[in-house]
């Protein structure tokens, strides 16, 4: 059995979001609920976030972007909602994903599910949107260089293409960008022309999924697609931005996976080939979307369950 993290912490429920939005805290708590009376919570690496500082962030973000965002509340766009302890959750949700990282450093452990939020990956440089405040997959990804992983593989299979990762890092041979997403749909980049730029171009990796598409178009794009990706790119990490938003029953969504295809979606990513440095990669994955608290809950679980599977 893997030795598998799991970061969670109260503060991501005072992230407060005004009544009837769909990325409110009954998401986590619904979580935390499914997962304590399952067989596996016990098995699990339980462990605190840290904040990621101002340091770790602005290799990320814009120096004005951080400071008006961390005085900001109200709505910062028609979608985004920023509450007084919104930026503090948003930087232990960005810290999640550095301490995950740094536990798979030290070996603590080898694998990690990120219970956060605000989610992160619609996240630009220097703006909010859609529900994301700080891109908490990006600024993992450069702490993860930081500390010696030098070539990050970041997947990415919410609904929604996640435009703030791509774009973070669409110059950049060093971190490779995969996406399954909706389109068209939310925020309407993630065309499969969109390759990457200069230097970057050819990391970027774009897979459009019509409106109706479900678990027979996910196994061959995670199961077909993905591991050749992965096996060129020869990756010291892997990052997943986990949006459960692609489930059949999620209000958001036009895509229709069920708990099977959730499944087989996460054997697709931790059976992928480890190429030829013959050890096992740390996978950390991230939560993003996901709105239907049942379907949601029930997809961290069988996640969770794979990723305990040797």
């Amino acid at each position: 059995m893997k030795k598998v993290g799991f970061v969670y912490d109260d503060i991501f429920l005072r992230h407060e979001m005004p009544d009837n939005h769909p990325e409110s805290s009954k998401r986590l708590i619904k979580i935390l609920d499914t997962l304590k009376i399952s067989d596996i919570w016990d098995k699990l690496v339980h462990i605190k976030p840290r904040r990621a500082n101002e340091e770790d962030i602005l290799k990320v973000h814009t120096k004005d972007y951080f400071n008006n965002i961390k005085l900001f509340t109200g709505y910062y766009d028609p979608d985004t909602y920023v509450s007084k302890d919104s930026f503090e959750a948003a930087t232990f949700a960005a810290g999640s994903v550095i301490e995950a990282i740094e536990k798979c450093k030290k070996g603590t452990i080898e694998r990690a599910f990120c219970a956060v939020r605000p989610p992160g990956h619609h996240a630009e440089a220097n703006r909010a949107m859609g529900f994301c405040i700080l891109n908490n997959i990006a600024v993992g990804a450069r702490y993860a260089q930081k500390i010696g992983y030098k070539k990050v593989f970041i997947i990415d299979f919410d609904v929604h293409h996640g435009n703030g990762t791509q774009h973070i890092f669409e110059e950049d041979d060093t971190v490779f960008y995969f996406s399954t997403h909706q389109s068209p749909h939310y925020p309407g980049t993630g065309l499969d022309s969109e390759k990457g730029k200069g230097k970057g171009k050819g990391f970027t990796y774009n897979i459009p999924m019509k409106h109706g598409s479900g678990d027979k178009d996910y196994f061959s794009a995670y199961n077909s697609v993905l591991p050749d990706l992965i096996r060129n790119f020869s990756p010291d990490i892997i990052l997943i931005s986990a949006g459960y938003d692609i489930h059949a029953n999620d209000p958001l969504s036009g895509i229709n996976v069920s708990n099977e295809g959730i499944r087989n979606i996460v054997r697709g990513i931790i059976s992928c080939p480890d190429t030829a440095k013959n050890y096992s990669l740390p996978y950390i994955f991230s939560l993003e979307g996901g709105y239907n608290l049942a379907a949601l809950s029930e997809s961290v679980l069988i996640t969770i369950v794979e990723l305990l599977k040797d």
